[in-house]
């Protein structure tokens, strides 16, 4: 069996570019970081994750700020959900979500304040303590990283997720929301890499070796 996940983000509806990512059919399985849908509910994100299962089976996915709330029980519902939940990637890997993103100027369909967001994380994390390595996914980019720019200098990522990841040091966050921030950046020892829009050509790929996690941040 292949040792590699394919993870993807800001689909936004937008299912076409899924054939041309090389070997995803071959991948153990696929993340999504978040917004499934441009706004949009259950029907949508049904559309995508069948678009997505019809490639690949194997699925873990959560909501981003433009999945409307309703999108998370969908997801619980398929199996797939780690928005605020834990599911093993290797019986010495764990993967973990926290979706949605703080609030924006934009009043979009899923925002949660900072320090809620902060507050998940903490919690869902303590929920990974018996694996040797942890993939943490949020929707929203840590702030202050390339990750979070908008192409100008300004940096608009969240705080609280900074403040996690400074904390706590997992080896890979996997994020996106900042379309125009795709790159791979770090905090101290930890990886983070920001996919930027499906449609743009933009995924990672991330291999695990034992309890030790490789990823790389990929076009199409």
């Amino acid at each position: 069996m292949s040792d590699f996940w394919i993870c993807i983000g800001d689909i936004h509806d937008e299912i076409a570019r899924l054939k041309d990512i090389p070997e995803l059919a071959q991948a153990r399985g696929v993340i999504i970081s978040g917004d499934l849908t441009m706004a949009k509910g259950i029907p949508a994100a049904r559309r995508v994750i069948d678009a997505v299962a019809s490639i690949n089976p194997v699925i873990y996915a959560q909501i981003g700020n433009m999945d409307k709330p309703e999108v998370t029980e969908f997801l619980q519902e398929q199996g797939c959900n780690i928005h605020r939940s834990v599911a093993e990637l290797t019986p010495e890997v764990a993967i973990m979500g926290v979706g949605t993103s703080s609030i924006t100027p934009f009043n979009t369909v899923s925002e949660t304040p900072d320090d809620t967001l902060g507050e998940w994380l903490d919690e869902t994390y303590a929920k990974t303590m018996q694996y040797d390595a942890t993939v943490v996914v949020v929707h929203d980019a840590p702030f202050d990283t390339s990750c979070d720019d908008l192409g100008n200098g300004v940096h608009v990522g969240s705080k609280a997720i900074r403040a996690f990841i400074e904390k706590a040091q997992p080896q890979l966050v996997l994020c996106g929301h900042i379309h125009e921030a795709r790159s791979v950046d770090s905090i101290g020892k930890t990886t983070v890499i920001n996919t930027g829009m499906l449609s743009d050509g933009g995924y990672a790929k991330i291999t695990v070796k034992d309890s030790t996690l490789y990823a790389e941040l990929c076009m199409m």
